[in-house]
């Protein structure tokens, strides 16, 4: 494992949000509830899922700023096989260096990444089904456990905290899960995050994954790019250094009007720096990649007012442009996790 892991962990995941008037909001929504001009069906669904959504951040204010991992996988693998082991090994490996691990609080894939995060950095976000063990054993015990009716909420929570993902031994819930994390990023819905494909060299289910991903590149209905939105790894210690040197050198972004601020906890080296200018000339626009300080309006954010920026003009039209830039900033780092993908 790569020596300097603890030092490059995801940073705190709070989100600036503009500010709006949100009692006013809140207050309309109340007093539609409380109308007769909804359903009591629709309202039932609309009042759980904001009650689970209640809980939910009442359980995460306390490790709301930590950084976390998503570790989705099936639940019908045993105890045993060579995909528990890698999911255990991986939920280790992060919680040893600072990281919560979440799942989604059952067997198999989800109890391995708990088994190897302890209780103390468990997350789980369980739901109600009539044929599954509601929680595994070791996150049942966990302070920071949330009970979910829908999936949706449920999916909501999964992937709003996490820092990073990781898949293992896919059933149909793993894989709607992993489309949904690589549609949110192609999207721009959700901010780049690594994404990890562990699979073992004896059963490459995520190397035929990646075959299926080419058919539909040749049918045109995904484009070349959107392969490097994903990184499958052979072994956890590989799978932590993707996510290590995601954040090695990047911290975060944050758009001002019409820029694009990419927060970096080191500069880059001057060569590199020319490298990713050229390589992404298209995509960072004619404004060019430029060195600045943090801008007046990111004084709302004291703690990393002092962290070098690269500004550019805003490209929402590019995520996953955005995605590979960010994956870039460390190419001077020589691991594994940051050559070149072969698609």
């Amino acid at each position: 494992m790569n020596a300097n892991l603890q030092e490059n962990i995801a940073p705190p995941k709070g989100q600036v949000v503009e500010a709006t008037d949100l009692k006013e909001r809140a207050e309309k929504l109340s007093a539609l509830l409380l109308s007769d001009e909804m359903p009591d069906y629709d309202k039932n669904i609309i009042i759980r899922a904001m009650e689970e959504f209640c809980n939910y951040s009442d359980k995460m204010t306390e490790i709301r700023d930590l950084p976390k991992v998503t570790i989705f996988g099936g639940a019908r693998i045993e105890k045993g096989s060579a995909e528990y082991r890698l999911a255990k090994e991986i939920g280790e490996i992060m919680s040893n260096v600072g990281y919560k691990v979440i799942t989604g609080a059952g067997p198999g894939i989800m109890e391995a990444g708990h088994e190897g995060a302890t209780t103390k950095n468990s997350v789980g976000y369980a739901v109600e089904l009539p044929f599954e063990e509601a929680t595994n054993g070791y996150v049942s015990k966990s302070k920071y456990l949330v009970n979910c009716k829908y999936l949706f909420t449920r999916k909501v929570m999964l992937l709003r905290e996490a820092d990073a993902v990781v898949c293992v031994g896919p059933g149909f819930g793993t894989m709607d899960e992993l489309f949904e994390i690589l549609t949110l990023i192609k999207t721009g819905k959700n901010i780049p995050i690594p994404v990890v494909l562990l699979e073992d060299e004896s059963n490459p289910i995520w190397t035929k994954f990646l075959d299926f991903c080419k058919v539909l590149e040749k049918a045109n209905t995904i484009s070349h790019q959107d392969l490097y939105l994903f990184r499958i790894c052979q072994n956890a210690e590989d799978a932590a250094d993707y996510i290590n040197n995601f954040y090695k050198r990047y911290h975060s972004i944050r758009y001002v009007g019409d820029r694009l601020v990419i927060r970096l906890k080191t500069p880059l080296p001057e060569e590199l720096y020319k490298s990713i200018c050229q390589e992404y000339e298209d995509f960072i626009g004619e404004w060019g990649l430029v060195y600045t300080d943090a801008l007046p309006e990111e004084s709302d954010e004291k703690d990393i007012i002092a962290l070098p920026r690269l500004v550019m003009k805003e490209n929402r039209k590019d995520p996953v442009g955005l995605y590979r830039l960010i994956r870039s900033l460390n190419r001077d780092v020589d691991t594994t996790s940051t050559k070149r993908q072969d698609r």
